[in-house]
């Protein structure tokens, strides 16, 4: 049986959550209460030292990380529909999850740690700049795609959606960015999709 653990409100929990769904595999959910500071009494730590959600464990493997998470996932049970063995894609595929662990971290995420979860030692000029860049970056990329790689969803996809469609959490308007919209929209469409508070329903049926 796989376990997770992980919160209702953290976007990188919920990306494993979303994968898990997608690939339709059953899994027992297990709340830690950030606000309680679960994460960091020593049962937690003794399973991640880092004392960070979301966690993995499966039978004897432990995992930490979102995207380390989603790799293991994808390849374990996606095979190469999720995360593509030749190296060109691949790599193309991995670009993403580190953008997801640099740009969009420091940007729409911090600011909607700012807001959501009063974090009020984040440069909230300097996140919303980050924010604004990735946002056209990626709108830009998107313009003549439908996913951010290959022609169909990978892991790519999954990683950076959440921080993306939980803008609105940071006070960040996606108006501007009707490519990025209609992205949210068509993987909001995807089989097995699962939301999460915070993020809006899609526009279309």
């Amino acid at each position: 049986m796989i376990k997770l653990y992980g919160h209702e409100l953290s976007g990188n929990s919920y990306k494993v959550k979303l994968m898990l769904s997608l690939l339709a595999l059953d899994y027992e959910w297990i709340k830690v209460d950030l606000m309680a500071g679960e994460h960091k009494q020593p049962e937690f730590l003794q399973l991640n030292p880092f004392g960070q959600i979301p966690l993995l464990v499966h039978d004897d493997i432990i995992l930490a990380d979102a995207q380390a998470i989603l790799v293991y996932l994808a390849r374990r049970y996606g095979g190469d529909k999720w995360l593509p063995m030749e190296a060109e894609p691949l790599s193309r595929v991995i670009r993403w999850l580190s953008t997801t662990a640099g740009e969009i971290r420091q940007g729409p995420e911090s600011a909607r740690l700012y807001y959501r979860f009063n974090v009020t030692s984040i440069n909230l000029e300097r996140a919303n700049q980050k924010a604004e860049f990735i946002l056209t970056q990626i709108n830009t990329h998107l313009s003549n795609k439908n996913w951010l790689e290959l022609g169909y969803p990978t892991i790519a996809d999954i990683a950076v959606f959440p921080y993306v469609a939980l803008a609105a959490d940071g006070q960040i308007a996606l108006d501007h960015y009707p490519h990025i919209l209609a992205w949210c929209d068509r993987l909001q469409h995807l089989p097995g999709f699962v939301s999460m508070i915070g993020i809006q329903q899609p526009v279309t049926v």
